[in-house]
């Protein structure tokens, strides 16, 4: 059974209490920590107009380098709320997502806006870009969406393959603690007037692996008292910290900094979700 299929058609009224503004606050904050927005050039580089070639051996502008400093890829962009606020922050976005049925409902969200925002329907352990970013962002437990260990560590090294040298990844994960302490083996339930949910949570302690099934009941358009009804099965694993920096280390990437996503302070071992702070460590051009 496929996750974010008929979901997807109800995902953001559900998610409308969700703070993506103080999100994308925030990774604004952290992008402007870490990331360098200015390109150091050699002093003969500086005066012509190339800065040298590429895999392609076509030469790379200083404009087209600095676009590429000012893009980022929301990497699990879903219905692409976060990208939008993100490209109104005047930040060039790529949104990759495996979900189709979200994926649409972000063009959707394009359509409307008119923002200047490239989808790509991509697994995220395989995804493919057209050039380097000079950021990645993965947020709302996309990583978690990974089962194997491996899996992470080869989208990290993805990550760190189209990172730009000193490129910022920043990405969050639900930690083992808040599936098997907080919410496994739980239900929860929320009903709305257009749309109810029922999420029934089965924790699986020896793979760390959280099973949620998911029911939603949807109102017909044009019959007020049918609901339809149907269910997906979704399945996130819980990671350590200590996972992650090894995950990082063996892409490649450079841990810098780990942060408790409820409280943006240390990260303990209560911390449910934890922000990660990490860099490409590739040499210039």
């Amino acid at each position: 059974m496929e996750a974010y299929t008929d979901f997807a058609r109800v995902y953001d009224t559900f998610m409308d209490d969700t703070p993506y503004e103080e999100w994308c606050d925030y990774l604004v904050g952290l992008l402007e920590k870490y990331r360098k927005g200015d390109i150091t050039l050699t002093a003969s580089a500086a005066s012509c107009d190339s800065v040298g070639r590429n895999d392609n051996d076509t030469y790379v502008t200083k404009e087209n380098l600095q676009q590429e400093c000012n893009t980022i890829l929301d990497l699990g962009c879903g219905t692409g709320t976060l990208t939008e606020l993100l490209a109104r922050r005047g930040y060039d976005m790529i949104g990759v997502d495996n979900a189709q049925e979200m994926l649409q409902i972000a063009m959707d969200k394009r359509d409307r806006s008119g923002l200047d925002i490239l989808y790509l329907l991509q697994d995220m352990r395989s995804f493919e870009l057209y050039g380097a970013v000079g950021a990645v962002v993965s947020v709302c437990d996309c990583v978690n969406y990974l089962l194997q260990e491996e899996d992470v560590v080869q989208t990290f090294r993805l990550v760190n393959n189209y990172l730009l040298p000193d490129g910022v990844f920043i990405f969050d994960f639900n930690t083992v603690y808040k599936y098997e302490v907080v919410i496994g083996d739980t239900t929860i339930a929320e009903n709305r007037e257009q749309c109810s949910f029922i999420w029934d949570n089965y924790y699986h302690e020896e793979e760390q692996i959280n099973e949620y099934d998911l029911t939603v009941f949807v109102r017909e358009d044009d019959k007020a008292d049918t609901y339809r009804r149907f269910q997906e099965i979704h399945y996130q694993r819980g990671y350590h910290l200590e996972q992650m920096r090894d995950y990082l280390r063996q892409a490649g990437l450079k841990f810098v900094e780990a942060i408790d996503a409820d409280t943006h302070g240390e990260v303990t071992d209560t911390s449910e979700r934890i922000y990660v702070v990490a860099r490409s460590e590739k040499s210039g051009r």
